[in-house]
């Protein structure tokens, strides 16, 4: 078995329940091990040339490199918004219990 490379995702959705919905799914699926779901998000961003406030909900995914791919493809047809946020961080450190915990949910 090769390293795996463990990274954090983000992405905004738009409202608790959908991003519950789009958790749940990808849970499942086994593209992420866990999820933390960080409802009452203001948001502020450029959309079609103005700036744009909106209450989101963030939901922060533990996943793999490897899967990263399948979960942006899951992500876009589970999402309502045409742009989605999703971001991929590297995780650079972590307590070994957790990533060993993280690991054994991701394969």
């Amino acid at each position: 078995m090769g390293k795996m490379k463990l990274i954090i995702v983000l992405m905004t959705a738009s409202s608790k329940k959908e991003a519950e919905n789009i958790t749940q799914k990808l849970l499942e699926e086994r593209l992420i091990a866990c999820a933390n779901i960080v409802d009452n998000v203001t948001s502020l961003f450029w959309w079609k040339e103005k700036i744009e406030q909106e209450n989101e909900t963030l939901v922060v995914m533990k996943s793999s490199e490897k899967m990263f791919k399948q979960l942006i493809q899951r992500i876009q047809e589970l999402h309502s918004y045409e742009v989605p946020e999703i971001l991929a961080l590297p995780i650079v450190a972590g307590s070994q219990s957790y990533l060993d915990w993280m690991k054994g949910n991701l394969e």
